[in-house]
């Protein structure tokens, strides 16, 4: 691709999400679309968006599970950026209509105390930055229509991760923990929709380890000449299934002594 038709799928993402109506798929407009290609419209589309007043409070990792890995026949995750507008409080209502299809994932979020940059970047570095740990829940959702109507295609990696990785919303949970409080391969969850638990996982779903992929991202981020700062949420990817979100849905994480999150929608 080339630097306009980055501009111009950036621009497209950004209408889609504005109007609330999905656009088609990237990777069928643009053949040959490369995991470069598709950080570059990233890149394009949140720069828009900071252009329009938010500001980044973070980065989500995604595709962090083998299932979900092997269902898009890759062999590494993705990332996105988190804005302030993404932020919903713990036990808040997204307002209706705010999202075209969204979907959750239970997450643990490292918030971080300072830097984490460089290619050789070490599990006790990202120890060593992490502030705290904590529950959360992750809301998706897709600009880009999940399956081309004509063709029957489905949505591949270079969508999403074109689409902010399919980033859309962050509920943090209450509770603060030490990064070495708990045995975070462990750390498991309870996730029910209206009071149907739909899906349980544990951490290790997430690389074997959550600090795996955080160091993941610091590492990525470092070919980019970027740097985790001082502050950041990090989701470190889901260890569950996406759950649908329809209108009236509640959900509620149960992490044991980790903490729970809830989140409504309207």
């Amino acid at each position: 691709m080339t630097p306009d038709q980055h501009e111009e799928a950036a621009e497209t993402l950004f209408q889609a999400e504005q109007s609330g109506t999905q656009c088609g798929l990237l990777s069928l407009r643009y053949p040959g679309m490369t995991l470069d290609d598709a950080y570059a419209v990233q890149k394009q589309l949140v720069a828009k968006k900071l252009a329009a007043g938010r500001h980044r409070i973070g980065w989500k990792i995604g595709l962090t599970s083998r299932a979900m890995q092997d269902a898009l026949k890759i062999d590494t995750p993705d990332s996105g950026v988190l804005l302030d507008d993404m932020a919903f409080g713990n036990g808040s209502t997204v307002p209706a209509g705010r999202f075209i299809q969204p979907r959750v994932e239970a997450e643990i979020a490292f918030v971080m105390k300072a830097p984490l940059a460089g290619a050789d970047s070490t599990h006790e570095d990202v120890l060593a930055a992490t502030d705290y740990v904590c529950p959360s829940l992750e809301i998706l959702d897709t600009r880009i229509l999940r399956a081309d109507p004509e063709t029957g295609q489905a949505r591949i990696i270079t969508d999403t991760i074109s689409d902010n990785a399919a980033n859309a919303g962050v509920v943090l949970g209450d509770e603060r923990h030490a990064v070495d409080a708990h045995g975070l391969r462990w750390v498991g969850a309870i996730v029910t929709r209206d009071g149907v638990v739909e899906e349980t996982g544990l951490g290790a779903g997430v690389l074997n380890d959550p600090v795996t992929s955080v160091l993941w991202l610091a590492r990525r981020m470092a070919e980019y000449g970027l740097v985790i700062e001082a502050g950041d949420i990090v989701l470190s990817g889901s260890f569950i299934r996406p759950i649908e979100a329809p209108p009236g849905a509640a959900f509620h994480a149960d992490f044991g002594p980790f903490g729970s999150v809830d989140i409504n929608f309207a």
